[in-house]
């Protein structure tokens, strides 16, 4: 896959992923707390351009050091509108309505490794890329096969 296939646009954005490490964040307690998810950190980039209202997203969670907690697609939702500066211009971040699901229906990183159609996600290739990563229209498809979320 070259450089340039790989560029997000609207013809071939699915959905927007955005990660959080579980452990650095304290992710699991916060979840099991309240498991909505209303923003999120974003870096700038020209992605942030490209995020509007209505746009799916899923969460990907990792870092979790002891390896009990499965990294993977954790939850899902919709953007509630663009990305947007931090007051000071401390940073950005996106307004969501997505929430964590049960760890029984997250999927794990090594099933979507195994899923030839999902195995080259962003998220897979370049772990340590900065938010938002995509997947692609292709991937969208494949995934929301396998989440419970209503079509739309």
């Amino acid at each position: 896959m070259s450089a340039d296939s790989r560029r997000i646009n609207r013809d071939n954005l699915g959905a927007w992923l955005l990660k959080g490490n579980a452990d650095r964040a304290g992710l699991l307690d916060r979840f099991a707390r309240d498991p909505r998810v209303e923003r999120w950190c974003v870096q700038r980039s020209y992605r942030l351009d490209l995020m509007d209202a209505g746009q799916p997203v899923l969460f990907w969670g990792s870092g979790c050091r002891d390896r009990a907690v499965a990294y993977g697609i954790w939850g899902w939702g919709r953007l509630r509108g663009p990305a947007r500066p931090e007051p000071g211009g401390a940073g950005w971040w996106v307004p969501l309505d997505l929430t964590i699901a049960d760890p029984s229906a997250w999927i794990r990183r090594d099933e979507l490794r195994a899923d030839p159609e999902l195995a080259d996600l962003e998220v897979l290739r370049q772990p340590q890329a900065a938010n938002p990563s995509f997947v692609t229209v292709r991937q969208w498809e494949v995934l929301h096969r396998r989440l419970p979320i209503p079509r739309g």
